[in-house]
């Protein structure tokens, strides 16, 4: 670990639960906590909230990411070059789970994991995703 490397450049994160009841989760996050919402996604089973956590947000997915260490926790780091990031963190030596690729939701992902296992995601906004537009 003594050697310098090219650094992953993050704009912002994110911590993603998986909950296994979203919507006790919903609950006691949004109204018990009273914490704000930042954006709502989705319906149904596979639909998320995204919290503002002072400078970093909280995010309660029904959505199932690969296979995750325990199913309940990842993160989420927005890059502004997924290619770019790519190449940093293989040059670092870190295994790659998934490559980067364009996500269904528009979304330009890559997943890795820390050494405990725990799942993280590398995002890239494209120009023209919803994302980029706050309301």
């Amino acid at each position: 670990m003594g050697r310098t490397l090219a650094a992953v450049e993050v704009l912002s994160s994110r911590v993603l639960l998986r909950p296994a009841d979203l919507d006790r989760s919903i609950r006691f996050y949004g109204e018990a906590l009273g914490l704000r919402i930042y954006r709502e996604y989705g319906t149904g089973p596979s639909r998320g909230v995204v919290y503002f956590i002072g400078g970093g947000f909280l995010e309660l997915s029904g959505a199932e990411g690969p296979d995750p260490a325990d199913g309940k926790l990842s993160l989420w780091l927005q890059v502004p070059d997924i290619a770019a990031a790519h190449r940093a963190i293989v040059a670092a030596g870190v295994p790659v789970d998934d490559p980067p690729r364009r996500m269904p939701w528009g979304l330009d992902e890559m997943w890795v994991h820390d050494p405990d296992g725990v799942p993280i995601v590398v995002v890239e906004v494209p120009e023209d995703h919803p994302l980029r537009r706050r309301a």
